[in-house]
């Protein structure tokens, strides 16, 4: 008996027989094509949106792409060395008049 694997086409497929793995690599190609096409398309409505955007406003690249910086608030002092003037806010390295000692010795009273 002589058994020959017959390769069906798409229209030969019974329903419910699986896909074959070279179909769905088509398909797959087929898919990325229709993916990459949908990004290209919405991609270029952006930059039209964008632009429209920063023209009606006036803006400079700058005002877009600013860069933020956290900016560190300066913290009034706590403490005071009664000997040099020198405070420290509590924040940061222990100062060496400090060290050893207690602090309450050394607070600023409002």
């Amino acid at each position: 008996m002589n058994m020959k694997m017959e390769r069906k086409t798409e229209n030969e497929k019974l329903e419910g027989e699986p896909t074959s793995y070279r179909d769905l690599l088509r398909q797959r190609e087929a898919l990325q094509k229709q993916i990459d096409a949908a990004l290209e398309h919405e991609r270029a409505m952006a930059i039209e949106n964008v632009r429209a955007i920063v023209s009606e406003y006036s803006l400079t690249p700058e005002q877009v792409f600013a860069k933020t910086r956290h900016v560190p608030v300066p913290r009034p002092p706590k403490y005071r060395d009664p000997a040099s003037g020198a405070t420290w806010s509590g924040r940061g390295r222990e100062p060496i008049w400090l060290k050893g000692q207690s602090r309450d010795r050394f607070l600023i009273q409002d």
